[in-house]
């Protein structure tokens, strides 16, 4: 798993909405990279077709690369960490991509002259025949030595990996509702987004909620409820309106 790429992914601005599309007010993003405390953390991926990495900028501040270093890659992941944690990382990894196996490991980074607990957490890709395509995660740092016991630290670090887990677990639903709306509205990424957030305040349901209603019923397996419908009808071109 050894590759070269550029450094950091950038976020580009999404393309301007046509007209028609629903202008709403933008509201804060919520984001699996922001975490209680203000604990840094970031985003990786490794897809596995193209044997390339892409690390967030969170990422590569973490793992102490500079506009000089080597683009990301395996061997940078490893040598930021302890000596001690890179072989439980190196089998990770290679049970992720082979095995199509989750990972949440606790693991030392030793950048910046100093040494400091992370989560590390994978979940892989796959494709529809079960193939891992990619393996996607995140490292965080972890909470302070400075709890009062080593328990609930642990117990800590538990409910934060399964916040991130479900974060994760998201994603998939909200990109796929977002298609649907883009194609629908005729909006750019963004405005996609806000109408998703629109829905679900005026709903009173989850935005992930939203996202799956709006998948199943784009893929035929039941129709829309109807206060979503509505909002939808009313943010829709009149050619493109849901019936």
């Amino acid at each position: 798993m050894t590759s070269t790429m550029s450094r950091t992914v950038h976020r580009h601005a999404a393309p301007e909405p046509r007209p028609a599309a629903p202008q709403l007010p933008r509201p804060p993003a919520p984001s699996p990279l922001t975490t209680r405390r203000t604990r840094l953390a970031g985003r990786w991926r490794y897809d596995r077709l193209g044997g390339t990495w892409e690390w967030s900028e969170e990422m590569a501040a973490l793992h102490g690369l500079t506009d000089g270093s080597p683009g990301p890659c395996t061997e940078v992941l490893v040598a930021a960490q302890h000596p001690d944690d890179r072989p439980r990382t190196i089998d990770a990894l290679s049970a992720a991509v082979t095995g199509a196996q989750a990972f949440c490991l606790e693991v030392r980074l030793t950048t910046g002259g100093r040494e400091r607990p992370v989560v590390f957490l994978g979940e892989p890709q796959l494709d529809d025949d079960g193939a891992v395509t990619a393996v996607e995660g995140l490292v965080v740092e972890a909470p302070s030595a400075g709890s009062p016991t080593a328990e609930e630290r642990v117990r800590a670090l538990e409910t934060e990996v399964a916040q991130l887990r479900t974060a994760m677990a998201s994603r998939a639903p909200i990109e796929q509702a977002k298609g649907v709306l883009m194609l629908l509205t005729g909006c750019g990424d963004q405005v996609a987004f806000d109408l998703l957030a629109h829905i679900s305040s005026h709903t009173h349901r989850k935005v992930r909620e939203v996202a799956l209603e709006l998948v199943a019923s784009a893929s035929g397996q039941g129709p829309l409820p109807a206060d979503v419908r509505s909002i939808l009808r009313d943010a829709c071109p009149p050619d493109r309106r849901v019936p």
